[in-house]
């Protein structure tokens, strides 16, 4: 197998801008675990954190990172605008910098295309939508707050959307998508690429007790080839061109999907782990006042 150097793989964004390969996730991490969890994550070798507004944790991350030791300006920091503050795009960078305890941020994305109404979460906002998000957006990179800004969960339909409005004038740096062999996503990862837009995968392990860990192919690869299966997954998302965002809050696991260097899957294995029939989201749009996936990205 060729020698690779994953952990130090970086990708160039539309702005020039390099985001690592590999980061950790922290969604669905449990209070007082993601501190611990961002800490350890650094200090084995990872540059790359990604959390939200959404997730209540950003205090934590930027405990973590403090206790890490590891200078502000080595790690690639993405955070994301949560639907309820889509019409105070300012006001939500503002929060996210107070509670990280940073003067920017890298990458911030726009979490959902949905422009939720916080006074009923079950209503979209009046006279507003994600275009408007996006032009408030577009004024940030120029305040030094924000280097790179980007959306998530965005499939073609509403990308096209966006790409289409006359107000778009910056391209999203990333699209954060659920990628993984259950849902691979070929024709949206393709748009993204064809748009200059870089993928970023989120659930890129299957989140927990997935299926994926029952999957004969994926366990008999592993076995094979005294990897971990969240490894072999890991592998397969970096060498299809995108950056994955593994999440966990156990030492062993962390350090675990970071040995990633010196090895890559052959042809022949990604081939396999592309065949796999089914196909499940761990993130679905059932929960949002508006539809955001429309079944056309496959």
């Amino acid at each position: 197998m060729a020698s690779t150097k994953a952990t130090s793989k970086t990708y160039t964004l539309n702005t020039g801008d390099k985001i690592p390969a590999l980061g950790l996730g922290t969604w669905q991490s449990k209070p007082h675990e993601v501190e611990n969890a961002v800490e350890i994550a650094l200090r084995k070798g990872y540059r790359h954190i990604d959390t939200a507004l959404a997730y209540g944790n950003e205090a934590e991350v930027g405990a973590g990172i403090k206790n890490s030791g590891v200078p502000r300006e080595e790690i690639w920091l993405t955070t994301k605008l949560d639907n309820p503050w889509h019409h105070r795009v300012e006001d939500g960078i503002n929060s996210s910098l107070k509670s990280l305890g940073v003067d920017y941020i890298d990458l911030y994305l726009m979490h959902w295309p949905s422009s939720t109404d916080p006074t009923d979460l079950k209503k979209h906002l009046p006279d507003w939508n994600f275009i408007k998000t996006w032009q408030e957006m577009q004024k940030l990179p120029a305040t030094g707050k924000v280097r790179n800004i980007g959306v998530s969960n965005f499939g073609i339909k509403n990308l096209e959307i966006l790409l289409n409005d006359p107000s778009t004038k910056i391209i999203p740096a990333v699209n954060q998508i659920e990628l993984h062999p259950n849902n691979p996503s070929p024709k949206l990862v393709a748009y993204n690429t064809e748009k200059g837009i870089h993928s970023t995968g989120y659930s890129c392990l299957g989140s927990t007790n997935s299926p994926l860990y029952s999957n004969e192919s994926l366990l008999s690869m592993a076995k094979a080839l005294d990897k971990t299966p969240q490894q072999i997954l890991l592998a397969w998302g970096l060498q299809k061109g995108w950056s994955v965002i593994p999440k966990s809050v156990n030492k062993e696991r962390i350090e675990k999907n970071f040995e990633l260097d010196g090895w890559e899957l052959t042809d022949e294995e990604i081939k396999k782990l592309d065949a796999m029939p089914e196909r499940f989201k761990v993130c679905g749009d059932a929960w949002l006042p508006v539809k955001v996936f429309f079944g056309d990205d496959e």
